[in-house]
């Protein structure tokens, strides 16, 4: 991979968007995560505005300290960089206190970390809207078009998606070419929207090496029956929720009325 030439094709992509559209900067919730970390870098790269915002919602502080440490280390590089905490934890605890309960915790306990996403989404939009910046985008190629392992109008409501096109183990390698900190590097990746330290392999089943294997067996036009142990048992995870997620993926089904109905 041609990484550093990639860097600048992302880079160069990222400014001649907002400058077409007469954008000012951009806005992008830090995690943490590398995901957000190498979006992060790559916005502030362009010179344009960056606003990084802080949004914890009952946060694991190891969390909370990287994405801090980065947020500080790209103040150090770049001069464009600003940075704002809101502290939504009293907010979701609020709607979790204003919702009726319900029988099933386990549903009511997927449904609230979605929730925490959808929140920071919107708090997101709201300082786009404040200071006419685009909302920058954080999911790579395997959440984003594999498994579909992201927020719908959460993580996933984003104006533009400079990394959707890498897999993870692409984004780790413009991440070492970035010098991004180790911290950041070195640490399991993770949703965040559970408030304990659970990781997406947890949650997943599988690592990202893994899945971005079966995003390319199945994209060779390979089947379950041609493989067997671990790999079968990847390839199955990846295509569950592959087709479970379409919904995500896809754009949003339109009703189409035949004209005849229309006269």
């Amino acid at each position: 991979m041609q990484t550093e030439k990639i860097i600048d094709h992302i880079v160069n992509w990222l400014k001649d968007y907002a400058t077409n559209a007469n954008i000012k900067g951009f806005v992008i919730g830090i995690s943490g995560g590398i995901d957000s970390a190498v979006t992060s870098t790559l916005c502030a790269k362009t010179g344009l505005d960056l606003l990084c915002l802080e949004m914890p919602i009952h946060q694991e502080e190891n969390q909370v300290t990287r994405a801090a440490n980065h947020i500080h280390w790209l103040q150090e590089n770049f001069s464009s960089v600003n940075k704002q905490t809101v502290n939504l934890t009293p907010v979701f605890d609020s709607l979790v206190n204003a919702v009726p309960p319900v029988d099933n915790e386990e549903d009511r306990f997927m449904s609230l970390a979605n929730t925490r996403a959808r929140l920071r989404m919107t708090t997101l939009y709201y300082f786009a809207a404040l200071n006419g910046y685009l909302v920058a985008g954080t999911g790579n190629k395997v959440e984003d078009f594999g498994v579909g392992f992201y927020t719908k109008y959460g993580d996933g409501g984003v104006d533009l998606s400079p990394i959707a096109d890498l897999v993870k183990t692409e984004v780790y390698e413009i991440a070492k070419m970035l010098n991004i900190n180790t911290e950041i590097i070195n640490a399991a990746p993770t949703d965040g929207l559970w408030g304990d330290d659970r990781t997406d392999e947890d949650q997943i089943g599988a690592s990202y090496p893994e899945l971005e294997w079966a995003m390319e067996m199945k994209d060779l036009g390979k089947n379950i029956e041609d493989f067997s142990g671990r790999e079968k048992e990847v390839f199955s995870i990846f295509t569950r929720l592959n087709s479970m997620n379409q919904h995500k993926m896809l754009p949003i089904p339109i009703c189409e009325i035949p004209d005849m109905l229309k006269k």
